[in-house]
């Protein structure tokens, strides 16, 4: 059996519409449309060109035409002796452009928008739920509680007014600006002026609006090795000329660059991404030297704060500056859960007006709702009491899976936060490792993808804390399985 087309060709616009478009063209667009709108099923198969031929009264040729175009884009696949199938297209979008008249073109795109299609990062985040285990950056999804956010959240719109609903402040909420400076000054010894705080989506949405403060073409920047691909990627694409600069016991090694002419550095200091490695006291105050010594600035990542300085706390590169040269950046989604899209940064004052003005003419504000209960759940201390749980439970997780694995992944123990590095045992390269693994649901990323120079360092980047005990032990039985 297959999928009869006939009617689906001859209700298109494009088949009874006067084009100049030849036959072929015309039928291979129909066809094309409906692959990507689904009205055709993936994977199922298609008449015979000689079928389709006589179902339409046209020539063979015609359809034969057709038949090669979708076959050179990967619409359909020909097999022989089973004709022709619908491929699983890798095509998100279910929009077609209507056909061109002949000598018709589009403009061309930006110089921007190619630069950041040709750096798009290489691993995507966009993995199905099956795979959740072990994808680095999650938090213990499971643990949300989930009632005390709803109540939070009934509240909210019980209490809502017309006012509310209205265009909100870029630079986002004061209400939650003013709660997320007391829970720094309580929590992290940073203190700050809420008016210093810009509420944002996430890491990247923040990198984004900075870069765009700050820099210029081919201005220099140093970024940590290895460091987080999607954060190079997009300085890439901003055109910035970016200086790796190595990772040692004690941090970024500064000094081992020399270059005046620095603009920006990027660093997680906190718990380096992804080696896990705790930036020393004397490490910071170098850095803060280097930066004033070359008018540079410095933008602080701590996605880990909570998870890596309860025992033996070090001061925050911010709290440490006094010139007003660090930029702090901080998420909740990674406390919470990612899909939350609430993170903030604090930028020195000077730097308010530029940033504010291109919120303005971009991003808009983020979801007032979502601020409003966030400022509550911070108020109400739901937040302190969750990353106890989240601690506590992350805890056990991490224990478990080191026991499980102790077979096929070397790790370093010391490492702290929610992921782990694991190096394979059995020699597998860390790709092949990724590969094998990803074809059974576990995703556990290669280490060599995060570094940014020709040497690399192999191993599993692998977030643990997502995954419950009776999942976790499911999967290291796969993982000991495939690579051990």
């Amino acid at each position: 059996m297959y999928y009869n087309l006939k009617s689906i060709i001859v209700t298109s616009e494009y088949w009874s519409s006067k084009t100049d478009l030849s036959l072929y063209m015309r039928l291979y667009y129909i066809i094309k449309e409906a692959i990507i709108k689904r009205i055709i099923p993936e994977n199922i198969k298609i008449p015979s060109s000689r079928i389709l031929a006589i179902d339409l009264k046209v020539s063979r040729s015609t359809i034969i035409k057709t038949y090669e175009l979708l076959l050179l884009e990967k619409y359909i696949i020909s097999k022989i002796g089973s004709g022709y199938t619908t491929t699983s297209t890798i095509y998100d979008s279910a929009i077609v452009e209507k056909p061109l008249k002949d000598g018709a073109k589009y403009p061309k795109v930006s110089k921007k928008a190619i630069s950041f299609q040709k750096n798009k990062p290489v691993l995507s985040d966009n993995f199905s739920m099956k795979n959740i285990a072990f994808r680095p950056g999650l938090p213990p999804l499971d643990l949300f509680p989930v009632e005390k956010w709803s109540a939070l959240s009934k509240t909210y719109w019980k209490e809502c007014t017309p006012s509310i609903l209205s265009n909100n402040p870029t630079e986002g909420l004061e209400s939650l600006r003013q709660s997320v400076a007391g829970y720094l000054k309580l929590n992290r010894n940073i203190d700050c002026d809420y008016q210093q705080i810009f509420i944002v989506q996430g890491t990247i949405h923040s990198l984004y609006l900075i870069g765009n403060v700050l820099l210029d073409k081919h201005d220099k920047i140093i970024m940590e090795n290895p460091t987080y691909p999607r954060a190079y990627k997009l300085f890439k694409s901003l055109k910035a000329s970016i200086i790796p600069c190595s990772i040692d016991s004690e941090g970024i090694n500064i000094n081992s660059i020399h270059d005046k002419k620095v603009k920006l550095i990027i660093t997680t200091p906190s718990n380096q991404f992804p080696l896990s490695i705790k930036m020393s006291l004397n490490r910071r105050l170098e850095l803060l030297d280097w930066a004033s010594k070359r008018n540079s600035l410095i933008i602080e990542e701590d996605h880990d704060h909570e998870f890596c300085n309860l025992v033996n706390p070090i001061p925050s590169i911010f709290s440490l500056d006094q010139e007003s040269r660090v930029i702090y950046q901080g998420t909740f989604n990674k406390l919470l859960h990612p899909s939350l899209g609430i993170s903030y940064v604090i930028v020195p004052k000077y730097l308010i007006n530029p940033m504010k003005a291109i919120s303005d003419q971009s991003t808009r504000f983020i979801c007032p709702s979502n601020q409003e209960i966030m400022h509550q759940f911070i108020k109400k201390d739901f937040l302190n009491q969750h990353i106890r749980n989240v601690m506590k439970i992350a805890g056990e997780r991490r224990k478990l899976f080191i026991n499980q694995t102790h077979d096929s992944l070397e790790i370093d123990e010391s490492f702290e936060g929610l992921h782990l590095i694991g190096k394979v045992k059995s020699g597998l390269s860390d790709k092949t490792a990724f590969e094998l693994l990803l074809k059974e649901d576990v995703a556990a990323y290669p280490l060599s993808n995060y570094y940014i120079t020709k040497e690399k360092k192999e191993g599993l980047v692998i977030g643990y804390s997502s995954v419950n005990m009776k999942v976790m032990i499911e999967k290291t039985k796969v993982i000991n399985s495939i690579i051990g």
